[in-house]
């Protein structure tokens, strides 16, 4: 039995997108179900008197997030910094404390306080732990840059916790807040690298013309405005110095994505996808900027715009990727796949018409299961694929 247990578990434990995909596509179609039902008042959620916002903000970065975006940079590094893969008996560790994680937050209400927390916070730490050694080596030495971001991660979660453990909401929510910035500096940083390269391989192959040279002060500036942005915003700053700031990331990440030409590849779904990504991220800026200065906007509208709209759609974008080249398949995007990129298009226009136009609780409803259909999508999709061997592929970078 643990023969096959093991030859089971194999091709899973192989490579980190497999098991985190895997589950952080299953997470999203469960919290949609858990989150939509208390929100419409069907059911309550264990959350040991926490806020229904703040419970789903932190399982939505914290548990779903958090799985997608270590699936993605772990797979990544091997093929781009030279590291070695994770995989085996040490991403079967970070598996377990991710899942860990989801157990002791779902039973915090039988469980000693401090136990949800204490066990939460490891997943971040044990990647750092594990990583820095490797990328210590790499000859690249920007990719230490995701040093920092995980110990980030890991103080943002460390601050929700000690909010909700003081009753202190704000302090939970600033956790919160954290969190996301980091995330849209890892954002910024690897799908800033990738989106181009991507984009000037399809370009030669499409004859319609090469990549962007690369721009070493444009980069530094796109990622300076966003560090910018976030300490202002976490410090409290007055609104209007809040509103330059995200304005000048509005303005800075525009000029950068127009240098790579995405719409010239509206036939490559692939790529196109990660496009709109960004094209979601720059809407967030403007949409936080009109939000700060104005106030024309309600603040959750920006917040909404890079999650469901920008996020949503790079994470998507590189997971259909990442799922076909490294089980061995060509980079054909499957039917039901682009089908996906629409619906997750439609939820993010319907959540920030919700927020702005206050549609009421159907709108927001119905843009909660278009996002959740497309990880279903996803997993009908890939799900098999997962847990199963992989075809012979040709070398490449991924």
């Amino acid at each position: 039995a643990r023969i096959e247990a093991a030859a089971m578990l194999a091709p899973l434990l192989s490579s980190a997108f497999r098991p985190f995909y895997f589950l952080g596509a299953l997470y999203a179609v469960l919290l949609t179900v858990a989150w939509l039902g208390a929100y419409l008042g069907a059911w309550d959620v264990p959350s040991v008197g926490t806020p229904l916002r703040l419970w789903h903000g932190h399982e939505m970065l914290f548990g779903f997030a958090a799985a997608i975006v270590t699936g993605i940079v772990l797979t990544a590094l091997p093929s781009w910094a030279g590291t070695e893969e994770i995989r085996g008996k040490r991403l079967a560790l970070l598996v377990i404390l991710w899942l860990a994680g989801r157990l002791a937050f779902w039973a915090a209400p039988w469980l000693p306080p401090l136990a949800p927390a204490l066990v939460d916070i490891l997943l971040f730490p044990a990647a750092f732990l594990m990583l820095a050694p490797q990328l210590a080596r790499a000859s690249n030495r920007l990719y230490l840059l995701l040093l920092p971001i995980l110990l980030a991660l890991a103080a943002a979660n460390g601050v929700y916790h000690a909010g909700i453990l003081a009753a202190h909401t704000h302090l939970a929510g600033l956790g919160l807040r954290g969190a996301l910035y980091a995330i849209i500096v890892l954002y910024v940083l690897k799908g800033g690298v990738l989106t181009p390269i991507f984009t000037g391989n399809a370009l030669r192959e499409k004859g319609r013309g090469q990549q962007a040279p690369f721009n070493v002060e444009l980069e530094m500036l796109a990622a300076g405005v966003v560090l910018l942005l976030a300490a202002l915003d976490l410090a409290g700053a007055r609104p209007l110095w809040i509103g330059l700031a995200a304005l000048a990331c509005a303005i800075v990440h525009a000029a950068r994505a127009a240098r790579w030409q995405g719409w010239r590849l509206h036939d490559v779904p692939l790529v196109f996808v990660m496009h709109l990504g960004f094209a979601w991220l720059i809407f967030a800026f403007a949409l936080k900027a009109a939000a700060e200065l104005a106030g024309l906007v309600p603040e959750a509208a920006w917040v909404h715009a890079f999650t469901i709209g920008s996020l949503g759609l790079m994470m998507l974008g590189l997971m259909t990727r990442v799922s076909l080249r490294h089980t061995g398949r060509p980079l054909v995007v499957p039917a039901s796949m682009k089908l996906a990129y629409g619906m997750m298009f439609a939820a993010a226009l319907l959540r920030l018409a919700a927020t702005v136009h206050g549609l009421g609780d159907w709108a927001i409803a119905l843009a909660a299961v278009l996002w959740g259909l497309t990880f279903l999508v996803y997993l009908v999709v890939f799900g098999a694929m997962l847990v199963r061997p992989s075809l012979p592929r040709a070398g490449g970078v991924d």
